[in-house]
C-alpha cells in the first residue's frame, strides 16, 4: 500500500528535489552549515513535492473529459483509490512536512515560517496555477529560490547572493523536466482545455523548439555563477549540451497515444540531464 502510494505521488521525480538540495546542502556545509537542519529539510521538501504531485492528480480527475489520454490518472478510473483516499495521503504528506518545519522553527527562528508559509501555498495552488500556464513559474520559485535559500538558512542562518544565482541556474533544468512534461501531454491538455504554457503557445512544434530556451537560461545563469563565484570548474556541465539536443529530438519522435514505456522514455531523459547537471556543479562547488 505504501509503495501503491508512493508511485502515484511520482516518487520518480524525487531525485529534482532531492539533487537540488544536495548541490545547497554541500555549499552550505562548506561553509560551515548544521547537517542536522539540512536533512530536516529534505524531509519536508521531500513530502512536500509528494504533496503537490498527488493534489495535482485530485484536481486533474475532477476536470477530465470523456476523451482524455488513457493513461491520466488511471489508477482513479480502475477504482483503486477514490479521491477522498487522496485527500487522506495528502494530508498526512503535508503533515510530516509540517512536524519538520516546526522542529526548524524551533532551531533557527521565524523566517522559518515565512519560508513553509510560501512553500505551502505553492502545494496547494500548484495544479490550478498549472491549467492557468504558470506551472514553470510555481516550480522556479519553489525549486529555485526558496528551496535553496530556505536550506541555506536553516544550516547556516543567513542567506547568499550566489546561492540565488545558483538557485536560477539549477532550476531551469527542473524546469526543463516540468516544461518536457507538458510537451509529452500536449494533446491530453488540449482536450483537457488546461492552460500549459505548452498550450499556449499552441503548436507542439515550437513547444518542442522551446527547450533549447529552458536549458540555454539555465546555462546562462550559469556562466553568471561560475563568474560570480570565481569557480570555472562549475562550467564543466557544459558537457551535457548535447543531451538537450538528444531530448528535443527524442520529443520531436513521440506520437500522442504511444506506450507508457515511450513517454516516460522521453520523461528520464530530461530527469536525467537534470540529476546529472545537478552532481556535476555539486562536484564543482565541493
Amino acid at each position: 500500500m505504501i509503495w501503491f502510494w508512493l508511485k502515484n505521488s511520482r516518487i520518480f521525480s524525487l531525485p529534482m528535489a532531492i539533487l537540488s538540495w544536495l548541490v545547497i546542502f554541500v555549499y552550505a556545509l562548506k561553509n560551515g552549515g548544521n547537517i542536522l537542519n539540512g536533512i530536516m529539510a529534505l524531509i519536508g521538501i521531500s513530502f512536500a513535492q509528494l504533496a503537490t504531485n498527488l493534489f495535482d492528480d485530485y484536481i486533474d480527475y475532477k476536470n477530465l473529459p470523456s476523451n482524455s489520454q488513457q493513461s491520466k490518472c488511471l489508477y482513479i478510473k480502475k477504482g483503486k483509490a477514490t479521491l477522498n483516499d487522496i485527500l487522506k495521503v495528502v494530508i498526512t504528506y503535508l503533515g510530516i512536512s509540517c512536524l519538520t518545519g516546526l522542529f526548524l522553527l524551533f532551531r533557527c527562528g521565524l523566517p522559518v515560517i515565512w519560508l513553509a508559509l510560501i512553500g505551502g501555498i505553492f502545494v496547494l495552488l500548484y495544479a490550478k496555477l498549472s491549467q492557468h500556464g504558470f506551472s514553470e513559474l510555481a516550480v522556479g520559485i519553489t525549486f529555485g529560490p526558496l528551496l535553496f535559500e530556505g536550506v541555506y538558512f536553516v544550516m547556516t542562518g543567513h542567506f547568499s547572493l550566489d546561492v540565488f544565482i545558483m538557485s536560477l541556474a539549477v532550476v531551469m533544468f527542473t524546469i526543463g523536466l516540468m516544461y518536457t512534461h507538458t510537451v509529452l501531454d500536449f494533446e491530453g491538455d488540449m482536450c483537457s482545455h488546461k492552460k500549459t504554457l505548452v498550450c499556449r503557445l499552441g503548436d507542439k512544434k515550437k513547444a518542442i523548439n522551446g527547450v533549447f530556451i529552458v536549458y540555454g537560461l539555465g546555462y546562462l545563469f550559469t556562466l553568471i555563477l561560475a563568474h560570480s563565484m570565481h569557480n570555472y570548474d562549475i562550467l564543466a556541465t557544459f558537457v551535457l549540451i548535447p543531451l538537450v539536443f538528444n531530448l528535443r529530438n527524442s520529443l520531436k519522435s513521440f506520437e500522442c497515444g504511444e506506450d507508457k514505456k515511450e513517454f516516460y522514455f522521453r520523461l528520464l531523459k530530461a530527469r536525467n540531464l537534470m540529476v546529472f547537471y545537478s552532481i556535476i556543479l555539486t562536484l564543482a562547488i565541493k
